[in-house]
């Protein structure tokens, strides 16, 4: 069988036409969704980008793998001093295990450069880094997927795997292609005065400092907005963003067209994913993927097999490091007891299957936080607030509140018991599978927090005098001491 894996960067699902956006983002996307199934709870276990890649790669999370930051100690594979000849990840890791498997693999990424995360490829018997550490637009990613598709596509038993980068800040999408949205208006849930209040919040990628620190507005992105004024600032933010779908959707489509000028199309199971999705105005952070929460965890997973149901939801809760055992029962492989995964493989015949109660999710580059992702409920638990002043405890109704704007945890003190025990009943589970050896979360509080708050709050302080916040000085220097040693 042939396997194409579309990566589309911080694709958020709900900018997508399949999963019910109303702005026309996505049409090539949407198609290959009324041919397969489209997962409408499905999450990276650990974001931001190196750590969701290396928990879908490794088919476990964070904790057992040892990457959950993205710097210092934890932005590294958990060491394993049994190693023999050849490290483990040869035998289980995504790649490896297909080519182990009689698969000729192919990626298109300069995935491991932007990261230095040299594992990445392992098992790949091509690598294309098209170069630009993650800055790469779309029209210089599929010119080569298309070449390598018109000269392989006769064969089988190959996996390509295309990362695209459009909808990544800096939002980047060529000017000279206009904005398709100028007539569509902001989410109805962005009012005049939801933005007051997040202007009068601080802390990265806030309204007033979309540029994590300050409101520095980069000239040659002139989609990526510095600061958030107005309610048409917020939409230029929006329509930038939006056109970053819609510029690596038109890719997809060309990717597609090939496959169907090739014939192979019907044949080909195609995945299309992301690494994280993207807060716009969530939790008062803009542009931005830098929490445990709803919206930047839940990703977009699209999954068109041969043979399989088509034009199906499924809304059962899933991993993004679910897929390597899900693809082991598609293809007739053996599983790898390494793996964490449960396969939904039997989803795309609409037939039963194991289904979660619950996913542990977990974000340490930005701030540190892990939650729970439960019936309607998101309870997230703040370790380091990233500077953005979260409370320990947070509990979301999802349901009633789909955008983050009402922490109910004071008024449901049993919820936080039940959701606090789940968390650690799993902190324990995969601890035991680890021979209880350091949490990275650990690790990372101990090096002093996130890679991307460690050592900027002395900076920002010069922001928030400029922008008349000098008030928070005082409550950073009170939360965070050790910031103005």
């Amino acid at each position: 069988m042939r396997i194409i894996y579309l990566d589309i960067d911080t694709l958020r699902p709900d900018h997508l036409g399949c999963y019910g956006y109303k702005r026309n983002t996505s049409p090539n996307i949407d198609l290959i969704a009324k041919d397969g199934v489209t997962f409408t709870n499905y999450y990276c276990s650990d974001a931001p980008c190196l750590p969701s890649r290396t928990a879908l790669i490794t088919g476990m999370p964070g904790i057992r793998n040892g990457v959950v930051n993205h710097g210092g100690a934890a932005s590294q594979l958990r060491i394993n001093p049994n190693r023999n000849f050849r490290d483990e990840l040869e035998r289980y890791g995504l790649f490896p295990y297909l080519r182990n498997n009689g698969y000729y693999t192919v990626g298109i990424t300069p995935f491991a450069s932007r990261h230095s995360a040299w594992y990445y490829y392992s098992g790949f018997n091509e690598i294309y880094d098209t170069g630009k550490y993650g800055d790469e637009l779309a029209h210089e990613v599929s010119p080569i997927a298309i070449k390598w598709l018109k000269e392989n596509a006769k064969k089988d038993n190959w996996y390509l795997h295309i990362n695209l980068w459009d909808p990544h800040t800096p939002y980047r999408t060529p000017l000279e292609l206009g904005n398709d949205f100028e007539d569509d208006p902001l989410p109805s849930w962005i009012t005049k005065e939801v933005l007051e209040e997040h202007k009068k919040m601080a802390g990265p990628h806030c309204a007033l400092e979309i540029g994590m620190y300050t409101d520095f507005a980069p000239s040659k992105f002139p989609r990526q907005l510095g600061r958030l004024d107005t309610l048409d600032d917020v939409k230029k933010l929006y329509d930038g963003y939006d056109m970053g779908i819609k510029y690596a959707d038109n890719h997809v489509g060309q990717i597609v067209k090939a496959l169907k000028e090739e014939g192979i199309y019907e044949d080909t199971l195609i995945i299309i994913s992301s690494d994280h999705g993207e807060n716009m105005g969530e939790l008062g952070i803009y542009a931005e993927h830098g929490c445990a929460d709803e919206y930047t965890c839940k990703i977009p997973f699209i999954m068109k097999y041969p043979g399989g149901v088509k034009d199906v939801k499924d809304n059962n809760l899933h991993h993004n490091y679910d897929l390597l055992p899900t693809l082991a029962d598609l293809l007739g492989f053996n599983k790898m007891d390494e793996w964490d995964g449960t396969s939904f493989a039997n989803a795309l015949f609409n037939k039963d299957y194991q289904k979660r109660d619950y996913l542990v999710l977990s974000q340490m580059a930005h701030v540190c936080q892990r939650s729970v992702r439960y019936k309607d409920y998101l309870y997230i638990r703040t370790y380091h607030d990233g500077f953005h002043f979260f409370p320990k405890h947070m509990l979301f109704d999802l349901k009633n509140d789909p955008y983050e704007q009402n922490n109910i945890a004071d008024s449901h003190p049993e919820l936080i018991d039940k959701l606090s025990s789940i968390l650690l009943s799993w902190h324990d589970e995969m601890m035991e599978k680890n021979d209880y050896l350091e949490d990275p979360l650990s690790v990372v509080m101990r090096e002093g927090g996130p890679f991307h708050a460690k050592g900027n709050l002395k900076h920002y302080t010069k922001h928030l005098i400029k922008t008349n916040r000098e008030h928070y000085i005082e409550k950073y220097k009170e939360k965070h001491p050790k910031e103005f040693k």
